[in-house]
């Protein structure tokens, strides 16, 4: 590699495909090339079910904005379905428009995010999960929830949804990458505890 290639390396960074790959080889997943029409993306499989991570964009008309993602359907049997994400100004102004809030029972967790939920005993159960919670709070931003489906892919099979993560930007940290997979693997094997997730194929793939 010459000095310039150097150079450029360590002012951009490593590229996302090497940063994704890397992380494919980390944790025994599959690297899939999008080509030149699709996004690439990272297929993890744990237990019965496969997490995917890739990136999309929304066209603003003046601007592009990308996304990753990532997404991992089930079977839930109860329809449990929740949210969690950092507070800020926004979490602040949806408390004022009366937007629920639910205490898991966990003070500086609490504290730190906004957690909403079809059914509060099931979703302090979910987060009585002290793993589960670490996780969490490792992300510096995050937006994970349980959807009936992403608005791209539709025709979810009956009762099946989708565990979803979202945030701004390419992700291109491998231990920030891993411990989302982490926290998917740990997420689905808690609903499980609780009765909320089966173990068993979704029967949809995306």
């Amino acid at each position: 590699m010459t000095a310039y290639h150097m150079r450029m390396l360590n002012w951009f960074g490593p590229s996302r495909e090497e940063v994704w790959r890397q992380l494919s080889e980390a944790i025994g997943a599959r690297y899939v090339d999008g080509g030149f029409f699709k996004s690439d993306k990272v297929e993890a499989v744990h237990g019965p079910w496969v997490v995917t991570l890739d990136n999309y964009a929304v066209s603003t008309g003046k601007a592009t904005i990308v996304f990753t993602r990532m997404r991992a359907p089930y079977v839930n049997p109860a329809g449990f379905r929740f949210t969690i994400y950092r507070k800020g100004l926004f979490s602040e102004l949806g408390r004022w428009l009366g937007m629920q809030d639910i205490d898991v029972g966990d003070p500086a967790f609490d504290e730190a995010f906004v957690i909403k939920g079809t059914d509060e005993q099931k979703l302090r159960a979910l987060f009585a999960d002290p793993k589960l919670r670490a996780l969490i709070a490792a992300q510096p931003d995050i937006h994970f929830e349980v959807k009936d489906d992403d608005g791209f892919f539709k025709g979810f099979p009956e009762g099946v949804d989708e565990l979803y993560f979202q945030v701004t930007g390419v992700i291109k940290d491998v231990d920030r990458l891993h411990e989302l997979f982490d926290l998917f693997a740990e997420t689905l094997d808690q609903l499980c505890r609780i009765g909320s997730a089966y173990q068993q194929p979704p029967g949809v793939a995306i």
